[in-house]
């Protein structure tokens, strides 16, 4: 796989460090990056980071249950915003709630996973995201940088 990177958005520290031994596990632990709040997200991704010209994420897996901004405003505010419109976004929740996925699917997620308790299921979920969004899903060379 390439050096394209994966935002985390989550504020849960043991879901955080899950992620980053299942990507370690896979080879990619350096190509994630982790927003700890919903402000912060929108900072990485709509603030001063942006107008330096860096290459954006190639994906972001985000939680809906955030401090600061919650996962569902950052959704609408990205897809609100010419450049961050068509960045692929996995809403990764415990959730259960069958409002949250028709909301997230609503205001423009790419896809909706439900957060296994497992941890060998956590793993391999996670495994799979960064196989697919990092390995197969191509998009146009255009959609990785900022407007």
């Amino acid at each position: 796989m390439n050096e394209r990177l994966i935002l985390l958005v989550e504020d849960n520290p043991d879901d955080e460090e899950l992620t980053w031994i299942a990507f370690r596990k896979s080879g990619i632990g350096h190509n994630l990056v982790v927003a700890r709040d919903g402000a912060e997200a929108l900072e990485y991704l709509l603030g001063s980071r942006l107008l330096t010209g860096e290459t954006l994420p190639a994906v972001i897996l985000l939680d809906l249950k955030l401090p600061k901004v919650d996962g569902l405003e950052v959704l609408r505010r990205l897809r609100a915003d010419e450049r961050t419109r068509t960045l692929p976004v996995v809403v990764l929740s415990t959730s259960r709630e069958e409002q949250d996925m028709v909301r997230s699917y609503s205001l423009g997620a790419s896809s909706y996973i439900r957060k296994p308790v497992d941890f060998d299921r956590f793993i391999e979920v996670m495994q799979q995201i960064a196989l697919y969004w990092l390995g197969i899903n191509e998009r146009p060379v255009l959609l990785n940088r900022p407007a």
